[in-house]
């Protein structure tokens, strides 16, 4: 009886346990954004700022606006419970009321292996460079950086309507005519998180962390002669587009990117006039309607503006990738031809290269005893070398050997460091392959691919006393092969829209050289004390803003290009093979990388000022692949504020999006019937504009996949003047492949002058 008491007892705490949690949740207040349509403001409102303020205090009575959003979308944010977001959701006029999402930053020799130091009298003069403005959403600016310097620079554009917000940390002298505006953005921040402490960082546009110093200066940094990271990769650094001007929107703070401050600095940026929006911030992929980023963007774009955002480092994944919308440009990450090599030597003679920037006193050419990290630790994930993982004694005086993983690159060699290492290996393992990635570590470390690592480990279980040595290389140029994909560049398919390869291009984003701030050390650690005015970083944060730049100067050579156009110029002009023919590399595997890995090609941005044909996208496009994804009307509004319709007569392919390149998914037969004899036939059409001379195009077709047959019709097209149209269809058809197959083609025009290139991909689920 007792016992059954007890039970009863226990069920009953638990059950109230569960009704006080949930009641807890109801009336805990988060953000969300509301989309309103406003135009259907009640008439009995003067303004619409009336009307968000009247429908908020329906739901709540406590609630107050957070932002009011007036360009890219309309409506505003705020705090609610889950009960009071429900009411709001039932009001007229609400096209939808979506809940704060948190987003993560993805983080000197580039103009020269992009070709721009021996080629500029290709680009636009300076005046007309210099009239064209890059928005850059991201941890802020330091505006002492020589790259913001602005002599010879003529008068802020007069289509720039931004302002230079000021602190007690920024002064109205931080602008200039090259950095021409500053703001930030915490509402969202302070609401979630609490109030920005001003003891670790600015409560203003000055950036703390360097990641907004770097990517706007890789944009759009000013020429600095004798740029270095103490010593490594000396030279003259300049970003893609020097001459154009600068606006910063610091929107991410210590704890994260909030998408009503990221949404609000993009409403504001576009008000502002901005040219060019770089948003090197991403998050998990989701359905549009959903995604208040993918909604500012498409408004961006409607009104002139090109996003470029990185893909994410999510890499060597297949489907992960961010930023997928194919109104945003989405940018995966290659190598240069720059390396910074470091050599370990181990006592049995081997030899072997890795990547280091460590700058400090360099050990001794005498080896020292050299240890795994996974023999020197007490737990299960010891090898990643994670803070308290390592048993001094066992490490002290050593080399260790750390497998990377898990914890920051940089923080496993302070781990080492702290424990009284000597140096650190740094191995990669089969998630990484033979990716080198350079940083400025603490200690004597030498960064070494897969196979290295392996060699490293093998002989350390062979030789019961293992000994070895770290030297510096210095700085190499002329890598070959070069580009290859990053390892951690974020791969496709394009897991929400399969129809849309992605990423759309790749551009340089390993150990890339740009500005830093004075306020963190270039490893970001707190016990990092040295200070530098420029860093080198890798990750998609650093490729996106090489082409945030590049469409700057496709944009003051060509001031009449739509986003898509200039979108689509860097696509069909990039290259995906090496001078000798062979596709370029992916370096995770070593093997040839596909489309899925750097979608058109490695931007090649000389080519792209005249790439004869282009596709351009235009919003009536958009309208068909929202009809094709099956959106209703008011989820159509929300992303081109007006009523319409899909015409239920007719039928709607997200594959038809006039988009330059190609995705195509298909179905493996399966059951009676099925197998490689059943075809699937698809068709995509396709409408290509004349920005060149007139010219009579051919079409050409080459595929690695022999179960696909592919036909275009026409197989010529012949434009008389500029801005002429002509379409074409492409018929696939495909015998059925077990499912997870892929296989790829490559589509392309050719006047004999140029190439209008187009990637195709196929999967099979």
């Amino acid at each position: 009886m007792r016992t059954w008491r007890l039970s009863i007892l226990v069920f009953l705490s638990f059950h109230f346990a569960l009704i006080v949690a949930e009641e807890i949740e109801h009336r805990q207040k988060n953000t969300y954004i509301v989309h309103m349509d406003k135009s259907n403001m009640p008439k009995t409102f003067n303004d619409h700022f009336q009307w968000y303020d009247s429908s908020l205090k329906m739901a709540s009575s406590s609630a107050d606006i957070l932002y009011t959003y007036n360009n890219i979308v309309h409506g505003f944010s705020t705090r609610l419970t889950t009960e009071e977001a429900e009411l709001l959701r039932g009001q007229l006029g609400i096209l939808s009321v979506l809940p704060e999402a948190r987003y993560e930053l993805h983080t000197t020799r580039t103009p020269q292996f992009l070709g721009l130091g021996q080629n500029d009298a290709f680009f636009p003069q300076a005046d007309l460079a210099s009239e064209v403005i890059v928005g850059v959403l991201d941890t802020g600016v330091w505006p002492e950086l020589k790259s913001f310097d602005d002599t010879g620079l003529g008068p802020v554009p007069s289509n720039w309507r931004g302002e230079c917000e000021t602190s007690k940390t920024f002064p109205l002298s931080s602008c200039n005519r090259k950095l021409i505006g500053a703001r930030f953005f915490s509402r969202g921040y302070e609401a979630t998180v609490g109030p920005v402490n001003e003891k670790f960082e600015s409560r203003s546009p000055r950036d703390d962390d360097g990641h907004g110093s770097h990517t706007s200066t890789t944009a759009a940094g000013s020429p600095v002669e004798g740029a270095s990271l103490f010593g490594f990769a000396e030279g003259t650094a300049r970003g893609m587009a020097t001459h154009a001007r600068v606006a910063a929107y610091k929107v991410c703070w210590l704890g994260g990117c909030f998408s009503s401050d990221i949404l609000a600095a993009m409403d504001k940026a576009v008000e502002d006039g901005i040219n060019v929006l770089s948003m090197s911030i991403g998050g998990g992929s989701t359905d549009y309607t959903g995604d208040s980023i993918a909604i500012g963007a498409f408004r961006a774009m409607e009104q002139g503006v090109l996003v470029s955002c990185s893909a994410g480092n999510g890499g060597p994944a297949s489907g992960s990738l961010s930023n997928v919308a194919p109104w945003i440009t989405t940018v995966g990450a290659g190598t240069l031809d720059r390396d910074f090599p470091a050599f370990v030597m181990l006592g049995d003679g081997k030899k072997f290269s890795g990547a280091s920037l460590y700058s400090g006193k360099p050990l001794s050419d005498s080896l020292i005893p050299l240890v795994y990290a996974g023999n020197a630790t007490t737990l299960p994930n010891g090898n990643l070398c994670i803070p308290g993982s390592l048993i001094p004694s066992k490490v002290a005086g050593k080399i260790v050997v750390c497998d990377r993983g898990s914890n920051p690159r940089v923080q496993k060699g302070l781990v080492v460091k702290d424990a009284g290492g000597a140096g650190m290996v740094l191995a990669n393992t089969d998630y990484f392959g033979e990716e080198q990635v350079a940083d400025a570590h603490l200690l004597p470390t030498a960064a070494v691919g897969k196979k290295a690592g392996d060699s490293i480990k093998s002989y350390i279980s062979s030789d019961p006393s293992p000994m070895a040595t770290i030297s510096p290389g210095g700085t190499q140029v002329g890598i070959q092969p070069s580009p290859v994909v990053a390892s951690f560049s974020s791969r496709g398919p394009n897991l929400f829209t399969p129809e849309i390869l992605k990423p759309d291009i790749i551009a340089p984003g390993v150990n890339i050289l740009a500005g830093w701030t004075e306020a963190v050390g270039p490893t970001g650690l707190k016990v990092d004390t040295r200070k530098v005015s420029f860093n080198i970083v890798s990750g998609t944060s650093m490729s996106c803003p090489h082409v945030s730049g590049l469409a700057a100067l496709l944009k003051a050579a060509h001031p009449d290009w739509s986003p898509a156009v200039i979108k689509s110029a860097l696509m069909t002009t990039a290259y995906n093979t090496y001078r000798g023919g062979k596709t370029i590399q992916d370096v995770a595997t070593g093997s040839p990388a596909t489309p899925f890995d750097y979608g058109a090609g490695h931007v090649n941005p000389i080519a792209a000022l005249d790439p004869g044909l282009v596709y351009d996208t235009t919003v009536d496009d958009y309208l068909g692949f929202f009809c094709a994804l099956d959106y209703r009307q008011d989820q159509i509004k929300r992303f081109t504020n007006k009523d319409f319709a899909c015409d239920t007569n007719k039928k709607y392919s997200a594959g038809d999006l006039n988009y330059p390149s190609f995705a195509v998914p298909l179905q493996t037969a399966s059951g009676k019937g099925g197998g490689s004899d059943e075809l699937t036939v698809v068709k995509y059409t396709r409408t290509l504009t004349n920005v060149g001379t007139p010219a009579t195009y051919r079409v050409s077709v080459s595929s690695q996949i022999s179960s696909v047959k592919i036909s275009v019709e026409p197989e010529s097209l012949t434009f008389s003047q500029p801005n002429e149209k002509k379409s074409y269809t492409v018929t696939f058809k495909a015998s059925s492949m077990p499912s997870g197959m892929t296989g790829f083609a490559h589509l392309e025009w050719s006047d004999g002058k140029h190439v209008v290139g187009s990637p195709v991909a196929f999967s099979w689920t």
